[in-house]
């Protein structure tokens, strides 16, 4: 599959989600998601993100995929197909592992197919690898 492909299957990822499962899906400029929400809130990061206001709104999870890797299309496939089981509490951010290089330097993602949970000022309080739906919900519960 080529880079084009499978940027493409992100982009199918974010109408899927949109219009078959019902998550908010929000552009790259994307605001803090509503409160109401029944679902997760899908975001494509780019440089336009503010990271700061969807992380004072409420839980927000950066996703560090990297179009080349095996287990981060799998884990996508199976956010996908499980996404109304996510808690409708999370705005997940989809970032590119291989083009986000200043955003892996402040959250210290070394590795692809990683998750940085956000605290309220858009710190990282919390990285963890894989998991799929269980390990994203798992991660983000308030202890």
């Amino acid at each position: 599959m080529t880079i084009h492909a499978i940027r493409g299957a992100l982009a199918a990822l974010a109408l899927v989600l949109a219009g078959v499962q019902g998550p908010a899906v929000h552009a790259a400029g994307a605001s803090a998601a509503q409160p109401s929400q029944e679902r997760a809130t899908l975001v494509q990061y780019s440089a336009e993100t503010d990271l700061e206001a969807l992380a004072a709104e409420g839980k927000t999870v950066v996703f560090f995929f990297a179009t080349w890797c095996p287990n981060c299309i799998l884990t996508l496939s199976e956010l996908s197909e499980n996404w109304s089981e996510i808690d409708p509490e999370i705005t997940l951010v989809i970032a590119d592992y291989d083009t986000e290089t200043a955003l892996k330097a402040k959250y210290g993602v070394t590795y692809q197919d990683t998750f940085v949970l956000l605290d309220s000022a858009a710190g990282a309080a919390k990285l963890w690898n894989a998991g799929g739906v269980a390990g994203l919900n798992e991660n983000t519960r308030a202890e």
